[in-house]
């Protein structure tokens, strides 16, 4: 790879909206515990949207946006932590980000990766809102650390 061209996480978080403000952030919580929140056997989704239907990625965007807000997942200027959406994203980390269009996230991280699925978290590590792909539903997680 020419060291000149960015990685392609960093691809994938330009094409999803995403401006990158800063990498790996200290106090985001451990990844395991985090894709534990999201994926352990016990989990229950705060929404599950039916992905059969017809506005199912509206209502997907609608519920995580709802979530995130109410979760206090944005930082006072907007920033937030995301594990790229991309294959060994965990290996990455936590990235610090801002979404300057402040909309219809999980839509754009489909259109740009091929599934709705990524994990945030605030700033300070302690409140993540994620979105699953669960059999036939779209699930937003709500876990605070």
């Amino acid at each position: 790879m020419n060291d000149r061209q960015a990685p392609e996480w960093l691809d994938t978080l330009g094409r999803c909206g995403l401006e990158v403000t800063g990498k790996a952030a200290p106090d985001g919580p451990p990844v395991n515990a985090a894709i534990y929140a999201v994926s352990g056997f016990e989990v229950e989704p705060v929404a599950a949207v039916p992905a059969s239907t017809s506005h199912s990625a509206e209502g997907l965007d609608e519920a995580w946006h709802h979530h995130a807000a109410q979760a206090s997942l944005y930082g006072e200027n907007g920033e937030f932590l995301i594990l790229p959406p991309v294959p060994g994203g965990s290996q990455v980390g936590w990235v610090r980000v801002k979404d300057p269009v402040g909309k219809n996230l999980p839509s754009r991280i489909c259109a740009a990766t091929g599934s709705p699925e990524f994990m945030a978290v605030s700033v300070d590590g302690r409140h993540l809102c994620a979105t699953s792909v669960e059999e036939s539903d779209y699930w937003v997680v709500v876990h605070e650390f």
